[in-house]
């Protein structure tokens, strides 16, 4: 308790010097501040974890939760629109979890001024009218089943839409929205290695080691094999050499590290 008392006076005392201002004159602490005060009093005794509930295109909902080993003492929950604002149009998802990190930390009484988040008070008009939008769409006209064709004597597959490729993260997770290019998406693919290769820090505060990175950038790999399955032999070999470069930088790094702990 004598903890969770520190870090309650921490963020109030961050909220008076940090805090942002809103609408009514209030003042704010944003989750990101939050975050170092509750990391410097709990350290790694408590966690954080965030579960996607939602994720279907048009709406985000992420769940947060505040453990203590195998105990959950605070949670909260959040909801985003895509493309209801500039960030939506990119990072729902993202701005959906740090939301919930937000009201979970508010849960343990670590709300730096106000319970709801600085992105959900400026996001309430913006889902209203989101929500107004899509309510208005006139809904589709039914439309009669084509006839079945005859099937193709050569067993080739149906001509569909344009392929569309989603890149993935560590987790196996879906990172940005698909995309019909698969030029773009393995580039995609290496700028999320290079991302993973020079974050040291997790969202969490936690120090992510560069032996651990070079395990996370094998996994962004594997779950992409969809789209750099598909190179021609040249192009494959220069995402090869891109990616061992990498892993070559990140174990002169890990060798560094190890060498100065031990």
């Amino acid at each position: 308790m004598e903890k969770l008392t520190a870090a309650m006076k921490s963020v109030n005392d961050l909220n008076k010097t940090h805090g942002v201002t809103q609408r009514g004159g209030k003042k704010y602490t944003e989750v990101s501040v939050r975050i170092e005060a509750f990391r410097m009093a709990f350290g790694t005794d408590l966690g954080i974890d965030t579960q996607v509930l939602v994720d279907d295109g048009k709406r985000v909902v992420v769940k947060a939760q505040i453990t203590e080993g195998d105990r959950i003492i605070g949670a909260g929950m959040a909801e985003e629109i895509r493309g209801s604002s500039n960030v939506n149009k990119t990072s729902a998802l993202e701005n959906c979890e740090t939301s919930a990190i937000g009201r979970a930390l508010a849960s343990l009484g670590l709300h730096g001024g106000t319970y709801a988040s600085a992105n959900e008070m400026a996001a309430v008009a913006r889902k209203e009218q989101a929500q107004r939008e899509q309510q208005s769409k006139p809904a589709p006209k039914p439309q009669a089943e084509p006839e079945p064709e005859d099937e193709d004597p050569f067993g080739l597959p149906p001509i569909e839409d344009a392929e569309l490729f989603g890149v993935k993260n560590h987790e196996g997770n879906l990172f940005q929205k698909p995309v019909d290019d698969r030029d773009l998406a393995v580039k995609m693919v290496v700028e999320l290695m290079k991302i993973y290769a020079k974050t040291e820090v997790n969202r969490a505060g936690e120090t992510v080691p560069a032996r651990e990175r070079m395990t996370m950038i094998r996994q962004i790999k594997e779950h992409n094999t969809h789209i750099t399955g598909g190179l021609s032999e040249a192009d494959q070999a220069k995402f090869e050499d891109i990616y061992k470069k990498i892993l070559a930088r990140l174990g002169a790094q890990a060798k560094e590290q190890e060498s100065a702990e031990g």
